[in-house]
C-alpha cells in the first residue's frame, strides 16, 4: 500500500470485479470482520479515508460522514435509507447507490415468493421430507391460482413495471397504486391500472410491494390495510421490511385473514419475528431477492466505479445528492 494513494474503507465483501476496479485507484482497508457496525466504529474506521462502500446493514450517519476527508459513500444497493443523504450535503460527501441492476432478478424473485406461497411449495416439501407423503389426496395441500388472478403493485418503479410484465405471462389483471402515476400512453402498454392503495387491497388477489422506506411507507401495510385484503390473497414484500408491519401481519396470517405472504424483507432485519417462524403459510427468504451471480457481481463493479469516478473528482452516474457538487470545496 502506497501512502499516496487514497485509501477507501470496505465495510463488507465485495464480488469481482469490484475489488479489482477500486484497486486500480485506491488502497483498500476492510472493515474488521466481527466488529460492530455501529456508527462510532464505522466513523472511527473510516479516518483518513476518502470513501466507503457501504451496504443496507451499515450505519452511514451523520458522525461517519463528518470524518474529515470523506469524501464518498457508495453503497452496494438501490435502497439508501441507511445513509443519512441530507448530512452527506451538508458535508460535502457525494452518496451513491447501484440502481437498474437488479430489477429483473429482483422481480424474478418477488414471483418465485408469490408462486411458492400460493401453491404451498415450502410446506409440501417439508411434508416430503419429513416423510409424510403417502400418496396422492385430491385435497392434499389445496393452494390459490396464479394464473388469470389480480395482481395489485404496491409502487410501480423499475422493480414493480418488470413484476408486471411478468404477469402478462399468467394472464393477469394488473393494478397499481403509487404517488406517482405512469403516463397514460404507459399504462396503456402495460395494460395496468391505477388505483388508490384501499381498492387495490380489495381487489387484488396478489399484493406485491415496491416502495421504498421513508416516513410515508413506514408501517404502510398495517392492521387496517390487511383487514382489507381477501381472505384468499397473498402478501408479498421484496422492497423494504418495515414497509409492513410484522405484528400485524402475523395476526392477520395465524388468523387467516389473509392466505399466505413471501417475505424477503424483515422488520428488524435479520432478527425475524418469532410468530413468523412459527406459521406454515409465510415463505421466508434471507433478503436474497437481488442474490444472482451475475447481478450481484455487476452491482459490486458499479459501486466500484462510482466511488473510482468520485475520487477522481467526477459527477458518478448515481450520484444521490447532486446538490452536494456545489457546495462541496
Amino acid at each position: 500500500m502506497s501512502e499516496n494513494r487514497p485509501r477507501v474503507l470496505n465495510m463488507h465483501k465485495l464480488l469481482e470485479p469490484g475489488p479489482a476496479v477500486l484497486a486500480e485507484t485506491a488502497d483498500i482497508f476492510q472493515y474488521p470482520e466481527g466488529q460492530p457496525l455501529g456508527d462510532e466504529n464505522i466513523a472511527r474506521a473510516a479516518e483518513g479515508c476518502v470513501g466507503i462502500v457501504s451496504q443496507l446493514m451499515d450505519d452511514i450517519s451523520d458522525k461517519v460522514l463528518s470524518v474529515p476527508g470523506l469524501k464518498c459513500v457508495s453503497n452496494v444497493a438501490v435502497g439508501y435509507d441507511n445513509i443519512d443523504v441530507a448530512a452527506a450535503t451538508r458535508h460535502g460527501v457525494m452518496a451513491t447507490n447501484t440502481p437498474g441492476i437488479l430489477d429483473e432478478t429482483t422481480a424474478d424473485f418477488a414471483f418465485a415468493l408469490m408462486m411458492a406461497a400460493a401453491r404451498r411449495v415450502i410446506q409440501g416439501d417439508n411434508f416430503v421430507r419429513g416423510r409424510h407423503f403417502k400418496g396422492w389426496a385430491i385435497d392434499m395441500m389445496l393452494g390459490v391460482d396464479v394464473n388469470h388472478a389480480t395482481l395489485g403493485l404496491v409502487g410501480i418503479g423499475r422493480i414493480g413495471r418488470a413484476v408486471a410484465r411478468r404477469a402478462r405471462g399468467f394472464n393477469m389483471r394488473v393494478i397499481y397504486s403509487d404517488v406517482h402515476p405512469l403516463l397514460p400512453e404507459v399504462e396503456r402498454e402495460m395494460g395496468v391500472t391505477r388505483v388508490d392503495l384501499e381498492h387495490l387491497l380489495r381487489e387484488s388477489d396478489f399484493v406485491s410491494v415496491h416502495v421504498p422506506l421513508t416516513e410515508q411507507t413506514h408501517h404502510l401495510i398495517d392492521a387496517e390495510e390487511l383487514a382489507l385484503m381477501k381472505p384468499t390473497a397473498v402478501l408479498v414484500n421484496t422492497s423494504r421490511g418495515p414497509v409492513v408491519h410484522e405484528e400485524a401481519l402475523v395476526d392477520a396470517l395465524k388468523n387467516h385473514r389473509i392466505f399466505a405472504a413471501g417475505l424477503d424483507v424483515y422488520e428488524k432485519e435479520p432478527q425475524v419475528h418469532p410468530g413468523l417462524v412459527a406459521l406454515h403459510n409465510v415463505v421466508l427468504a434471507p433478503h436474497i431477492a437481488s442474490a444472482s451471480t451475475r447481478t450481484r457481481s455487476e452491482m459490486c463493479a458499479v459501486a466500484a466505479r462510482n466511488m473510482v469516478t468520485a475520487i477522481r473528482g467526477g459527477r458518478p452516474a448515481n450520484l444521490l445528492n447532486p446538490e452536494v457538487l456545489s457546495v462541496r470545496p
